[in-house]
Order: structure tokens, then C-alpha cells, then sequence
């Protein structure tokens, strides 16, 4: 396939990579690490073995043009690049894949594409882009994908396959949708708390800034602490609860499988929280906001979750001069 990579930050440049070294005809729409790419490739650092490729690279659309395939890895706060970035690499037969966090990436595409064209994704690793064109792949890297608003089609599955050949752990969700609320499971409480964590507990759990006292805490110092870890499990509850309310039934025991899993990826630090420390916006309205409007919508009481939203708000304007 011919594959379009757009967002080249840890995510997009780590599947971007693994899929150019099985062997796809693969271009990264790069901007700031165009130079770093072209001359030196990409490098991933990976307890499955170190690699580096060389993939095509434009720094515009329009260099890459139509493609088979076109993955979607930026961060959700750039989706109002879309009009902009997409067209070029977009025709009839194109799949367009969104492996972006939260809720509505599907939707915003559906406005410009037509919906049978469009694919989500979730991804299950834990790995941060640490230098120009290097990404340290820490653990884990499964992708769950599914069709947006539909069944599987037979393209579905040819595009699972080839990410699978590619060495990438990958299965078809017959509910993207519902796909979508277990991965918040895991996503709100940790790149929330983590993030929010840097304004103290007691703001937290207030949903009262009080400005930025905390340690900034990683998601083994969450678990690590008897108060931290009782937010985390009291946020992935309510986040079930706002799932069942729109017909998503996710058993109350896939929020322990989600604390066993993050134990086991030691001191990590999730995208929000760097993200934030980066001095870069925050995916408040797909990560958080949203789930919470939709939840509230259907009468579900979520005191967490708007407190935690509340706070990362307060956070996000402050990082951008409109807070204290």
C-alpha cells in the first residue's frame, strides 16, 4: 500500500515505521523534523530491537498526493487542520484511518469525507518521542480498529492484516464506539491525573485551582499512593457508568485489568502530562470534555470527572495566558 502518515510525533512515527520496514510504500507529512528524516531516518528504540527507516517525506500534502491509506496520528487540538492537510492525499478508494485519543475524530472527518471511507483506531503502547526523528517504545503497541458507524467491511480486515504482517499486534472491533469508552477507561484517569496532578490532591479533588504546588506525578507514582490510586479507580468507574448510560456495557472488572497492566509499565509518563510540561496544549475537549457532556446528557452523575476537567481547564489556560 501506499501509506500517508499525518501527525509524526511517537505514535505516527512508530506504526508509520514498523509498516515502511514490512515493506508499504510509506511518507511522513512532516514539518519541524523534515530535515532530521530525510537525512537521517527514523530511529525506534524498542525492547523488540532497535531499527531505522528511511520513508518518503513531503512537508505538504500535495508532495505525497493520493495514497491507499491515510493514518491520522496528530494530536486532536490540530483537527481543525483537516480541510487543510487532507484533501491532497484523499480519493474514492482511500481508507482513512484516525488513531487519535477521545471522542469526535471520527465526526470531524465525517464533514469533510464520506463516512464509508472512515476508520478509527486505538493504541495500546506506551512510548514517547524523545529527540528529532527517535522514538523510545517502551512496552505494548496493540491497535484495536474499527469502522465508523458500520460493520467491518472486508477492507477493515486487509488493513488489520497488514499491520499485523508489519509485527504490530492488531484486532477488528465490531463497536468502534464502545472501543472508544474502554480505551477512556484507562486515558481519563491516567493522562488526567497525572497531568493534573501537578496542581496538588486537594485541588483535584475539589476541581478548585489553587495554582501548580504538586510534584507532577508518573502513573506508578499514582499507584503508588493509597490517595492517588483511589481517584484513579473512582474516575475508571465513572467513566463505566457514562458508558452503560449510552448502551456500552464494559464489566466493572476491566477497570482492575486496567490498573494490573499500568503497574507493570514502571515510571511512565502519558502524552497529556508531557505534552502539558512541554508547554503544548492539552486534548481537554476529546479526552475529557466530551465524554463528560455525553454522560451528563443521559443523567449520569460524574463529580470526578468534572472536577478533573475542571482543573485541566484551569491548566490549559494558564499554559496559554488566559488563567492566572
Amino acid at each position: 500500500m501506499k501509506i500517508a502518515v499525518v501527525g509524526t510525533g511517537a505514535v505516527g512515527s512508530y506504526y508509520g515505521a514498523k509498516l515502511a520496514r514490512d515493506g508499504h510504500d510509506v511518507h511522513f507529512l512532516l514539518r519541524s523534523d523534515y530535515d532530521q528524516v530525510k537525512r537521517h531516518g527514523v530511529k525506534i528504540v524498542s525492547p523488540e530491537g532497535d531499527f531505522t527507516i528511511r520513508p518518503k517525506v513531503g512537508r505538504a500534502a500535495d508532495e505525497i498526493g493520493a495514497s491507499d491509506l491515510v493514518i491520522i496520528a496528530l494530536k486532536t487540538t490540530a483537527n481543525t487542520e483537516f480541510a487543510r492537510l487532507l484533501p491532497p492525499l484523499v480519493v474514492t478508494q482511500t481508507a482513512i484511518l484516525t488513531l487519535q485519543n477521545g471522542l469526535g475524530n471520527e465526526e470531524a472527518l465525517a464533514q469533510l469525507f464520506p463516512v464509508e471511507q472512515i476508520l478509527g483506531g486505538l493504541c495500546f503502547v506506551c512510548l514517547n518521542r524523545v529527540a528529532s526523528g527517535v522514538i523510545h517504545h517502551i512496552a505494548h503497541g496493540r491497535i484495536e480498529l474499527g469502522e465508523f458507524r458500520r460493520y467491518p467491511e472486508p477492507r477493515t480486515h486487509d488493513i488489520a492484516s497488514a499491520i499485523k504482517h508489519a509485527g504490530v499486534p492488531c484486532r477488528v472491533r465490531d463497536n468502534l464506539e464502545k472501543a472508544h469508552w474502554e480505551k477512556l477507561v484507562w486515558n481519563i484517569p491516567f493522562n488526567g491525573l497525572c497531568t493534573a496532578s501537578c496542581a496538588g490532591h486537594e485541588s483535584v479533588t475539589s476541581g478548585t485551582y489553587k495554582g501548580r504546588n504538586g510534584p507532577c506525578l508518573t502513573t506508578d507514582q499514582l499507584l503508588q499512593s493509597p490517595q492517588w490510586e483511589m481517584l484513579v479507580r473512582e474516575l475508571m468507574l465513572e467513566v463505566i457508568a457514562g458508558a452503560a448510560a449510552l448502551g456500552f456495557n464494559i464489566p466493572a472488572q476491566f477497570a482492575e485489568e486496567q490498573v494490573a497492566r499500568t503497574r507493570v509499565m514502571a515510571a511512565y509518563k502519558p502524552s497529556t502530562m508531557i505534552d502539558f510540561l512541554n508547554g503544548l496544549p492539552i486534548e481537554l475537549d476529546s479526552v475529557f470534555s466530551e465524554p463528560l457532556r455525553l454522560g451528563q446528557c443521559k443523567g449520569v452523575s460524574l463529580p470526578r470527572l468534572s472536577a478533573l476537567c475542571a482543573i485541566l481547564k484551569s491548566l490549559n489556560d494558564e499554559l496559554n495566558g488566559r488563567g492566572k
